[in-house]
């Protein structure tokens, strides 16, 4: 069940400044419940004012406990309620006021509704403006992107939350010269990999008994997690490094 955050947006200005954390012993705290969350996430969650770090004199980021549980609060109505970011801020600032509420049937978002969906995975869903804004683009980089296949829009026009997570590498990998065009062996090599997976979990996703066809999807979460576990390996091999 999902717990009461215990303050709003802002309340860390109580902490002491032993307490406060830097955004990468935020980002630290969370991937250990929340492992594809990444700074540009944390940084579009503060512009959307569902969490208001302190800033030191020269600008950066610190945040309290508070925080980093209001953020963990956020991240788990996306990731276990699939609430848009408009519905998750009035939740938290009903829940602030003292309000009894109840979060919205699981499902897919649609125009701010949940639409219940009871065979087959649910995801996330950010609209185009607010991908634009958690990456930090503008429309003419998100459109080279997509031109490469690196992100790609559902067929309603929105995106899943790993949108999120791809734009925040795409810009990260940008920064040390590597460009949207020298990533498509990179998204040819995760087709390559989805569709080994999906070999496997196919007849599992097919079958006519929903308890077989619920567990093809966390066969899936799993064949995905070795596999990109088994990338990382072999990138780290091939390098002759060894990530912390």
């Amino acid at each position: 069940m999902l717990q009461t955050p215990s303050g709003g947006a802002g309340n860390g200005a109580a902490a002491t400044a032993s307490d406060l954390m830097s955004i990468g012993t935020v980002l630290n705290v969370l991937r250990d419940e929340f492992p594809e969350v990444t700074i540009s996430k944390i940084r579009f969650l503060e512009s959307e004012g569902l969490v208001e770090p302190q800033r030191t004199p020269s600008g950066y980021r610190k945040f309290s406990p508070e925080d980093v549980e209001r953020l963990g609060h956020v991240l788990r109505m996306q990731r276990d309620h699939y609430l848009p970011l408009k519905v998750i801020r009035e939740h938290l600032e009903a829940v602030e006021r003292g309000e009894a509420v109840q979060l919205p049937a699981l499902g897919r978002q649609h125009d701010g509704e949940a639409v219940s969906e009871p065979e087959g995975p649910t995801v996330a869903r950010i609209g185009r403006a607010d991908l634009l804004a958690a990456a930090e683009i503008g429309e003419q980089e998100l459109a080279e992107w997509e031109s490469y296949g690196l992100i790609t829009p559902l067929p309603d026009g929105v995106y899943d939350a790993e949108a999120v997570t791809v734009a925040g590498l795409v810009v990260e990998l940008g920064r040390f010269g590597i460009e949207p065009r020298h990533l498509r062996a990179v998204k040819a090599a995760a087709d390559r990999d989805a569709g080994l997976v999906d070999q496997v979990v196919a007849p599992l996703r097919r079958h006519r008994n929903p308890q077989t066809r619920a567990h093809a999807e966390a066969r899936t979460k799993e064949l995905a997690g070795l596999a990109v576990k088994l990338h990382a390996a072999l990138v780290q091999a091939a390098l002759g490094v060894r990530l912390p």
